[in-house]
Formats: structure tokens, sequence, C-alpha cells
């Protein structure tokens, strides 16, 4: 089974910001994200049927403070020929949470997960299709854009199912 570790992020699609984004991108082909914006801090390709994926959690989220991050940058990558992600992210990444993500993702490994795809910070704003010769233009197009220093508390992770339910939440204190 695929799964997957979220931190919600709590922006919003009304944001002028990323309205502004949308207008410079609107003659692109772009499924934009509408809500539910997070950060996926592990894709488990195999979800091993004896992972004791709770405890991991639980031992990683449940005691810690919650992280604050200052997203300051939107930008494109390609996530295989032709089709990309615009995404939202922060220039300096909190130590700590850095920290945080080798441990969890070396921990499910460790309980037989199977991750494939590296750790990149960020959070999806939307899909783009596109052939790769127009990256350059594109993000000289997302270039334009002024993002405010958006400093956001980031406390609720959930353990999901690949297009599909929720099976664990938790929170970091605040």
């Amino acid at each position: 089974m695929k799964t997957y570790i979220e931190i919600k992020v709590p922006i919003r699609y009304d944001a002028h910001w990323f309205e502004s984004l949308r207008k410079v991108l609107h003659s692109v082909d772009v499924r934009w994200q509408k809500g539910y914006y997070h950060i996926t801090m592990a894709f488990m390709d195999e979800t091993a049927e004896r992972a004791d994926w709770k405890s991991i959690l639980d031992k990683h989220f449940g005691q810690i403070p919650a992280f604050e991050f200052t997203f300051d940058k939107i930008d494109v990558f390609t996530s295989r020929p032709g089709k990309h992600i615009v995404y939202l992210t922060a220039t300096q990444v909190p130590q700590r949470f850095a920290s945080l993500v080798e441990a969890v993702r070396d921990e499910m490994v460790g309980a037989g997960c199977r991750i494939q795809s590296d750790f990149k910070l960020h959070v999806t704003l939307g899909r783009a299709n596109f052939p790769n010769s127009k990256l350059n233009t594109i993000r000289e197009r997302i270039n334009t854009i002024v993002v405010p220093k958006l400093s956001l508390t980031l406390t609720d992770v959930d353990f999901r199912v690949f297009r599909g339910p929720v099976i664990y939440e938790t929170s970091m204190s605040k």
C-alpha cells in the first residue's frame, strides 16, 4: 500500500500573491491545488504491513514543538518529461526540521517501508503540463511574483493512504 506523511501548511488560495501567480501563468495548462496544502515528508511506495508507523510518528511528533517556517519563494520543477510542479518553498530550512525529516524517513525504511523519492521541501501549488523547453520561460514568469515572507507555524501531521483517507493524525505542540 502506498502511503505518505504530510505536514499541513495553512496557506490560502485567495491570497494576493497566489492570485498574481495564477494570472501570470494564465496561458499555461496548470491544474491548481485548491486547498489541502502540505509538505510531503515521506512518500512510501510500499508500506510494510508489519511497520509500526504509529510508534514512529508518536516518537518523533508527540512531544516536539511546532515548526516556524518562513515561506518566501515560488519555483517550478520537473516531475517527469512535460509534467511540472509549481511550488512554494522556504529558502531557509530549520536544521531541526531537516534532522527530523531524515530521522523519520530512516526509521520508516528500517520498519520495512520502501521510499524511492528524495525529500524536496515544497508545497505544491499546481501541476503544469508544458514542454521541458519552456521551463526557463515559465520560471521567468514565476520570478516576477513577489511573495511576502509567510511566517507560518506548522503543527498538524497526517499519515495518509495515497489518494485515500487519513489513517492517523497527530500534532506538534504549539
